[in-house]
C-alpha cells in the first residue's frame, strides 16, 4: 500500500502534468500579434526556436504555462542575425576580429538608400545600362588627384584579391621579386607567397630578411620579371641592422612595381609616422597601389587598387575581376566615406588624449555613484588592423574588476575590454562619445 510520501509526490506528478497541458501550442502562439510580427520581421524559423526554448522552460517547470508568450516575445533578438553589436573597448582601434572599422553614418545611411533597386550600373538620365560604381570611383579619384580620373581606379572585395588580380594580369607564369624580409604572414595564416604563387606566378626572393640593397633586385630582373613587388610589413617590426630599398629607387629598374600599403591610407597622416599612404607610393612611381577599404581609410571591405590608366584597364578587364567584384552596398559605403565627413577611425586617431582622459574619468565617477569599482586610468593604444606596427596611441580607460570582462561580453551591447593586471579596462579610444551612456547602462547591469 502506497505511503503518504508516495501520494504527494503522485499528487506533484499530477499538477507538473496538467501544467504540461496548459502549455500554448506553437501554432497559437505564431498566432499571438507579438510573435507574428516577429516571424514578418525576423522569419518564422527563428520565432519557432524562440517559442520551443520557451515551452521547454515551462515544461521544466522554471516558468508558468501562462508566461510562455511573454518569454518568447523577451527572447526575441533584434535582428535575424547572429551577430551582435559590440563596443570595441581593447584599445586597438581597428580590430580585425570585431569587424575592423566602424562605418560612419553617412556610409550607413547610403548602404540603407542602396538596399533596394538603386543604379548602381545604370544610366538615369540616358536610361541606358553604365560603368559599374562609377559614384565610388569617382570619389577615389577625386580624393587621389594623382590617379588622373577613374580610370586610375579599380575596386575588388579586399585587399588580397587586389594582390591576387595584380599576379594574374601582370605576372601570369612570370616570376615575382620581393625581398625576404617582406614575405609576410598576416592574420588566420595568410601568407602573401601563398597567394602570389596560387595566380601561377613564380617568386624570386632576394635580399636577406634584416637587408636588403637595390643591387639584389638589379640582379634579379630579367626577362622572365612581371613586376616588383613591394609589401608593407604592416603587423610587424625589424630593427637594428636593416637595409630597405625605397620605393623611388625601384621604381627606376624599368619593370612595374606593385607597392601593397596595406591599411588605406589615401595621405600621410601626422600620428603615424613611416606608415604608407597611396598618394605618396603613386609619387614615388609605382605602377599599382593596392589597399585595403576597411581600415585606416575607415569604409567598408574592399581591395583598391590606384595605378596608371593602361595597367588599371587590364586589371578591369581581366575575367578573375568579375569574380571578384564587389557588390552595391559595398560601393555605396565606400563613396559615402570618402565623400562624407570623417569616419570613426580617423574621428578617433586624431582625438586629443586630454579629451579622452576627461571622458574616462566622468564614466568613473558616474559609475562610482552607482557603487561600481571604477577608476580612471591612462593607457596606451594601437592602431590594430595591421597598421602602424609600434606606433603608441596615448589613451584613456576605466578600470573594473577583472570579473567584470565576461560579464560584459555577454551583455546586449557586450562590450569587450582587456585585461590587465587582473583588472578589466574599458579603453575609450575606439569608443563613441555618443555611446558613453550606454556603456555605463551596460556595466552598471553586470552589477545586478
Amino acid at each position: 500500500m502506497p505511503d503518504a510520501a508516495d501520494a504527494a509526490d503522485t499528487k506533484a506528478g499530477q499538477v507538473r502534468g496538467d501544467a504540461r497541458r496548459r502549455i500554448p501550442r506553437t501554432d497559437a502562439l505564431l498566432a499571438e500579434p507579438r510573435l507574428a510580427k516577429a516571424v514578418d520581421e525576423l522569419g518564422r524559423d527563428l520565432v519557432r526556436g524562440v517559442i520551443a526554448a520557451a515551452q521547454d522552460r515551462a515544461r521544466a517547470g522554471e516558468i508558468a504555462p501562462e508566461e510562455v508568450a511573454d518569454e518568447a516575445v523577451a527572447s526575441l533578438p533584434a535582428t535575424a542575425t547572429s551577430l551582435r553589436e559590440v563596443l570595441n573597448a581593447t584599445g586597438v582601434l581597428v580590430h580585425t576580429n570585431l569587424g575592423r572599422a566602424p562605418l560612419s553614418r553617412a556610409a550607413v545611411r547610403a548602404v540603407q538608400a542602396a538596399a533596394g533597386g538603386t543604379d548602381v550600373e545604370f544610366d538615369l538620365a540616358e536610361g541606358r545600362r553604365a560603368r559599374r560604381g562609377v559614384g565610388a570611383l569617382a570619389a577615389l579619384a577625386e580624393a587621389l588627384p594623382e590617379v588622373g580620373g577613374v580610370d586610375g581606379v579599380h575596386v575588388v572585395n579586399n585587399n588580397a584579391a587586389a594582390l591576387l588580380l595584380c599576379a594574374l594580369v601582370l605576372a601570369p607564369g612570370k616570376e615575382i621579386v620581393i625581398s625576404r624580409g617582406e614575405l609576410v604572414e598576416i592574420g588566420d595564416s595568410f601568407r602573401i607567397p601563398d597567394l602570389v604563387t596560387s595566380a601561377g606566378a613564380r617568386l624570386r626572393e632576394v635580399g636577406t630578411t634584416n637587408r636588403t640593397h637595390l643591387a639584389d633586385y638589379a640582379e634579379a630582373i630579367g626577362p622572365d620579371t612581371g613586376f616588383v613587388l613591394k609589401v608593407h610589413p604592416s603587423n610587424f617590426r625589424i630593427s637594428g641592422f636593416t637595409a630597405q630599398v625605397p620605393l623611388t629607387r625601384l621604381a627606376g629598374l624599368g619593370v612595374p612595381v606593385v607597392a601593397d600599403i596595406g591599411s588605406g591610407l589615401l595621405r600621410p597622416h601626422p600620428r603615424l609616422p613611416g606608415e604608407p599612404d597611396a598618394a605618396s607610393a603613386l609619387a614615388d612611381g609605382a605602377a599599382v597601389v593596392t589597399a585595403s577599404g576597411d581600415k585606416l581609410l575607415g569604409g567598408p571591405q574592399a581591395g583598391l587598387l590606384f595605378g596608371e590608366h593602361t595597367v588599371v584597364r587590364r586589371l578591369r578587364r581581366h575575367p578573375a575581376a568579375r569574380a571578384f567584384r564587389v557588390g552595391k552596398l559595398t560601393l555605396a559605403a565606400l563613396e559615402a566615406t570618402v565623400r562624407g565627413p570623417a569616419p570613426p577611425v580617423r574621428r578617433f586617431l586624431d582625438t586629443d588624449p586630454g579629451t579622452l582622459r576627461a571622458r574616462a574619468e566622468r564614466l568613473a565617477s558616474a559609475l562610482a555613484r552607482r557603487g561600481v569599482d571604477a577608476v580612471a586610468v591612462r593607457t596606451t593604444a594601437a592602431v590594430g588592423g595591421g597598421g602602424a606596427p609600434g606606433v603608441e596611441l596615448p589613451s584613456a580607460a576605466v578600470s573594473l574588476p577583472g570579473g567584470f570582462a565576461p560579464r560584459l561580453r555577454a551583455a546586449d551591447p557586450a562590450v569587450v575590454g582587456r585585461l590587465e593586471q587582473g583588472r578589466c579596462l574599458l579603453d575609450l579610444c575606439a569608443i563613441d562619445p555618443d555611446a558613453d551612456e550606454r556603456l555605463v547602462e551596460a556595466v552598471s547591469r553586470c552589477t545586478s
